[in-house]
């Protein structure tokens, strides 16, 4: 246990914000049945990792999370077509995108993990 500002804490916490979006995409270089364009309904799972701040209590405000996930993610992809943003919209490749429109605004990233269906998931961690 330590102080921080007077405040006892454990040290870092993780924090982990779920959202979820639909969207359809199709892969011309695969050698499978993703050629045809079909959809998913992705699950993001957004983990923060830092310390709790002492003056309230929180490592990031939940809703400030929401509100940016929602406006950087899931606002700009819910029922897009994936292959307008990118070239070959793999899990891989979306993910990563993810990743460069939240790393800037929230420093504290720790990982994202994208699953495409309940059993096929993709997991980003920030370099250290």
């Amino acid at each position: 246990m330590t102080e921080v500002g007077g405040v006892r804490t454990l040290g870092a916490m993780e924090l982990t914000v779920e959202f979820g979006f639909s969207a359809a995409h199709h892969l011309r270089e695969a050698d499978s049945r993703c050629r045809t364009v079909h959809g998913h309904n992705y699950k993001l799972r957004v983990t923060i990792d830092g310390p709790v701040r002492p003056a309230d209590g929180m490592v990031v405000d939940f809703h400030e999370l929401d509100d940016l996930v929602a406006e950087r993610v899931v606002g700009r992809l819910h029922n897009a077509d994936l292959n307008e943003l990118m070239d070959c919209p793999t899990a891989e490749r979306l993910v990563e995108w993810i990743a460069e429109q939240l790393a800037e605004p929230l420093p504290l990233l720790a990982v994202l993990e994208l699953y495409e269906t309940p059993r096929y998931c993709v997991t980003w961690r920030r370099d250290p």
